[in-house]
């Protein structure tokens, strides 16, 4: 009896990558291209690190960061993705403020419902009452008979007639 550990290759994965590496490079520079071949036959023992160096144009203490770079990337790929959508602050600050516009409607919906309440009853607070009933508006002057505001300016100019009068001889005795 013989038992086969090794996976049944498959079209392609749940999110629709082929599997196998069949479209790995595509959209990547040539030179990347070159980096990693170089960096991949090093790792496996077919070139030495000054070869690799040497290939690619490179000083070997520069190689090694490249290489050193190219591990981490290599490492953070490997890890372990969380699993479902993975909520960014920009994304937060976007249903944060959904939320907010949600309530902001709940809670004019629920003042409608509390004065068509209080209308049903017939009972509106004095407070609101008066608010409601001036707001936003000026606070009116009585207004005055056009007369009497033109009377009222007249009292208060002197009479330019009485100024250059001629003064009465009885005026001039005292």
């Amino acid at each position: 009896m013989s038992v086969t550990l090794e996976k049944p290759v498959t079209k392609g994965s749940a999110k629709g990558h082929p599997t196998g590496g069949a479209d790995l490079g595509q959209g990547v520079s040539g030179e990347a291209k070159r980096l990693a071949a170089a960096i991949l036959e090093v790792l496996a023992g077919a070139r030495t690190p000054t070869e690799a160096a040497t290939a690619l144009g490179l000083s070997v203490p520069r190689y090694y960061q490249v290489e050193s770079r190219a591990l981490r990337g290599f490492l953070a790929a490997c890890a372990p993705q969380p699993k479902g959508r993975v909520r960014s602050p920009q994304s937060e600050v976007t249903a944060l403020r959904d939320e907010n516009q949600r309530l902001q409607r709940e809670v004019l919906r629920q003042q409608a419902l509390v004065r068509a309440a209080q209308r049903t009853v017939g009972w509106t607070p004095a407070a609101a009452a008066a608010a409601t009933k001036n707001a936003g508006k000026k606070t009116r002057r009585r207004r005055l008979a056009r007369a009497l505001s033109i009377a009222t300016r007249l009292q208060q100019t002197p009479d330019p007639v009485a100024a250059t009068a001629v003064p009465t001889t009885q005026e001039t005795v005292a």
